[in-house]
């Protein structure tokens, strides 16, 4: 079953919660979220000086729209603002991550599936 319709709602009523496994000052609110296949769309949230010391991996894809603040990844040794986007497809690295001025940011995971073409 895909996730379940909402109409609009004030995603202000959401309570903020940390995130298992992050550091202190990461957060997240669920929107949405799909019981059998485990794929959700969050807001997520670092507060200014947040760290993540690990390159990530994942077996989901994930999407990721920055909406305000700034996010840097080490690794790379380059900075993303609000306006930017990130498709990343399973097991692509990231990170590890700082955020000077705090980040937000929409994010979509999902796992992938394959179509017929017709």
């Amino acid at each position: 079953m895909p996730k379940k319709e909402i109409e609009f709602f004030d995603v202000g009523l959401l309570d903020w919660k940390p995130i298992e496994g992050y550091p202190k000052g990461v957060y997240e609110k669920i929107l949405s979220f799909d019981e059998e296949t485990g794929a959700y769309t969050r807001l997520l949230r670092y507060e200014p000086g947040v760290e993540i010391r690990d390159v990530l991996e994942h077996d989901f894809c994930e999407e990721v729209f920055i909406l305000k603040g700034d996010l840097t990844d080490k690794r790379m040794g380059k900075t993303f603002t609000e306006g930017m986007y990130a498709v990343r497809q399973p097991r692509m690295k990231h990170g590890p991550y700082v955020s000077q001025r705090g980040f937000l940011a929409i994010e979509v995971r999902y796992y992938g599936f394959k179509r017929k073409r017709e």
